[in-house]
């Protein structure tokens, strides 16, 4: 049995300790939005936030998140999709085939918040995770529009 923080709620969990966090999400808890492709942690198809940290929960264990962690995945960053990183992504059409997007776009909100004028330099070491269809340029685009759109916000 686990305790985790996820989107807000506490949530006991029946699981193995050495279940990954993603399987604990996605079977138990019934988040599929976090997306599951290479399970070694190298695409981050499966990025989630624990504390506001971009993790990649496919090599994360149960076992290793406290019930104080607070754990966010892409159906607990905005209730109806109006993160300014959501919204970029509808305005300028980033996705191709969209799979891997809720973990590009869990770890572009995680890269805006520690960087909220991100350069491309920035994007490129901040944001590792792997598209398949290639649309790395959108994406970037994208991350400026979120950061042009949250300034906005705070003005």
């Amino acid at each position: 049995m686990a305790t985790l923080n996820v989107n807000g709620k506490t949530i006991d969990v029946e699981v193995d300790d050495s279940t990954p966090l993603l399987w604990a999400l996605r079977e138990q808890l019934g988040l599929t939005g976090t997306k599951y492709a290479c399970g070694i942690g190298v695409c981050g198809a499966c990025t989630v936030h624990i504390d506001g940290q971009a993790v990649r929960s496919c090599v994360v264990p149960v076992s290793s998140v406290a019930a104080s962690q607070k754990i966010t995945t892409i159906e607990g960053l905005s209730p109806d999709g109006s993160h300014p990183v959501q919204r970029a992504w509808a305005e300028l059409d980033v996705p191709q085939c969209g799979y891997c997007q809720p973990g590009m776009i869990m770890a572009a909100a995680a890269l805006l918040a520690d960087k909220p004028n991100p350069t491309d330099s920035d994007i490129d070491a901040g944001l590792t995770n792997i598209c398949r269809c290639g649309t790395f340029n959108r994406v970037r685009r994208g991350i400026h529009r979120a950061a042009e759109l949250n300034g906005k916000e705070k003005s």
